[in-house]
């Protein structure tokens, strides 16, 4: 039995902002069955603290401090959603309205910085054997936001024998703090150099991770080749291109469980599309209905969907779309929606967001940069073919309709380069035109279907990285 301890800021079902959270919440599940005993350290959120309960059903505290960073904060053993959770019950960090990161006006808490030091903190204690009972092998940290874990680990605990692993699940968030919150987070000047958490005069937490880590991994081998060029790597590409021998990608999966369609042949969607044509107030069109489920970011490339999306509505297409985002592009769909083909729903919402992946025709990802990406991958599941940028995670998912892949049968979706808008709109083209040839729109459905989604192969590549880890120690 391999024991880890997870370390993330949100998991499913019980937070979630985006994708980090599927992630976290999955893989313990996932690992399981291969003798990997996973418990996640979790911040306790009043979500959080919901779901354990109090009182006599609400765990047991494995763990106290009477100062942790600022207030008494005390670790509880709990069990639910199917996890195995070590909850960071710290009020004064974590007992707040609004979600994980902002207030409820969308603005940064300003002590983020300390709140994520502080869970990063507990998790080296942790791994150092502050538990009576429980020590992990492995020390798993996600994002910036566990990002000074592996740090305090290497330089308070130097001789604890854990391997730790960082996972960048993007690197564009690299957890920026002025230095003047060195004493704040328990550094010093001594950890504010070019091999520790300094980045461009700042302190950068996910950069501390970056240097400490004995594993690197992120979500899609293409992503991790990109995160060693200047254009992806976001100033970090010198750092990762040094430590390239302990950079791997392991891509993502779903849960395939919670992802399991409720028609087995393609013939089954005709009911869901109908269902979300109501739902969102769409007429019948001779052309595919696609869809965008996503944060309405410059990174996303919305906004070039925005240029190419006339070239759809003439070919007959239409498009359905759920997000919400950056301002202006929220205004400029809501525009877009005074056409009668197109219709916008700003915000988030589960049960829809399911219903246009499970009833739409094609499921766009226009991405600039994706580390690895899942809405294309439930897409697959549901024959929502997707139609995909040349990057990341989704090259690594998505078999482009080549005339190569065409003629073998291997084809799920269509893949764009360059990022614009005009290869966008080139790949709309091509998506109408395959509509309008039923055969091949229905074999490459089927093939969809069919492509392995799943967690089994990424599980079994997480497990020969611990054992790694553990027979280097």
């Amino acid at each position: 039995m391999i024991k880890v301890l997870s370390v993330t800021s949100e998991a499913a079902p019980l937070v979630k902002t985006g994708g980090l959270a599927d992630v976290a919440g999955a893989l313990p599940g996932a690992l399981e069955p291969l003798g990997v005993q996973m418990r996640t350290l979790l911040p306790g959120y009043p979500a959080v603290m919901a779901a354990i309960g109090t009182g006599e059903t609400g765990g047991k505290v494995v763990l106290e401090d009477a100062d942790l960073f600022g207030g008494p904060a005390r670790v509880i053993a709990a069990k639910t959603a199917g996890l195995d959770l070590m909850v960071l019950d710290a009020p004064h960090l974590f007992q707040r309205d609004g979600g994980p990161y902002t207030d409820a006006g969308g603005r940064d808490w300003p002590d983020n910085p300390e709140r994520f030091a502080a869970l990063s903190w507990s998790a080296a204690e942790i791994a150092a054997g502050a538990l009576a009972g429980w020590r992990p092998d492995i020390l798993h940290g996600h994002d910036w936001q566990a990002g000074l874990a592996p740090w305090y680990l290497r330089r308070r605990h130097p001789q604890a024998g854990v391997g730790s692993v960082i996972t960048i699940h993007n690197i564009a968030f690299q957890g920026k703090a002025a230095p003047g919150k060195l004493a704040g987070m328990r550094l010093s000047l001594n950890d504010m150099t070019q091999d520790g958490v300094e980045f461009w005069g700042d302190i950068s937490t996910l950069k501390a991770g970056l240097v400490a880590a004995d594993r690197i991994t992120t979500v899609s081998p293409t992503y991790a080749d990109e995160l060693l060029t200047p254009e992806f790597g976001m100033g970090m590409d010198g750092l990762l291109r040094a430590r390239a021998g302990v950079l791997s990608g392991i891509l993502n999966g779903v849960d395939l469980a919670a992802w399991a369609p409720t028609y087995k042949t393609t013939a089954g969607k005709k009911r869901h599309k109908e269902a979300l044509r109501s739902a969102m107030g769409l007429p019948e069109a001779a052309g595919p209905l696609c869809v965008v489920v996503s944060r309405l970011t410059y990174q996303k490339g919305l906004d070039l969907l925005l240029a190419a999306l006339p070239r759809l509505l003439e070919r007959g297409g239409q498009l359905a779309l759920l997000g919400s985002g950056e301002a202006g592009l929220e205004q400029a769909y809501l525009a877009a929606a005074d056409h009668p083909h197109v219709a916008v729903r700003l915000g988030y919402d589960e049960a829809l967001a399911r219903l246009l992946i499970e009833g739409g025709d094609a499921i766009l990802v226009p991405s600039r940069f994706e580390p690895c990406g899942l809405t294309q991958m439930y897409g697959l599941r549901f024959g929502t073919l997707p139609l995909v940028a040349y990057t990341g995670g989704l090259v690594d998912t998505v078999i482009d309709a080549t005339p190569a892949g065409l003629r073998a049968g291997v084809a799920t979706g269509l893949q764009f380069h360059p990022a614009s808008a005009d290869a966008l709109s080139r790949a709309l083209d091509r998506l109408c035109d395959l509509y309008a040839t039923p055969e091949l729109w229905l074999g490459m459905q089927r093939n969809a279907m069919r492509h392995p989604v799943g967690w089994d192969q990424s599980a079994a590549e997480y497990l020969a990285l611990y054992q790694g880890l553990i027979r280097q120690e």
